[in-house]
């Protein structure tokens, strides 16, 4: 019988509209679907930062994609561009040339 008297003074003290069975289970779905379900606040967050990322690089990648497509154009155009690239990249050079390599000094 103490017991029984105990748990009216904790319901006592609980707020009244808490009491109520209706707002108690709302109470308990919201918290659900706040926290403990599959599609939670916290797992929208991370998945609408990993599509904030994910459209940052597309946008990266599309713009090298189109950086790479005009220097393959630009290559191809004529004979003299592939020699061009030829000496300027990869540092080769005819057999009676010398090569001379300037190199800018990077100020920290």
């Amino acid at each position: 019988m103490a017991r029984l008297t105990r748990w009216q003074e904790f319901l006592e003290k609980i707020p009244k509209p808490l009491r109520n069975k209706y707002m108690f289970a709302t109470a308990v779905f919201v918290v659900w679907m706040f926290v403990f379900d599959r599609n939670s606040i916290w797992s929208q967050y991370t998945l609408q930062n990993t599509l904030r990322e994910m459209k940052m690089k597309k946008a990266y990648f599309e713009k090298e994609i189109k950086n790479d497509t005009e220097a393959h154009n630009e290559l191809f155009t004529d004979d003299h561009s592939i020699e061009k690239f030829a000496r300027e990249h990869h540092l080769m050079k005819k057999t009676d040339e010398d090569l001379f390599v300037f190199e800018e000094e990077k100020t920290k």
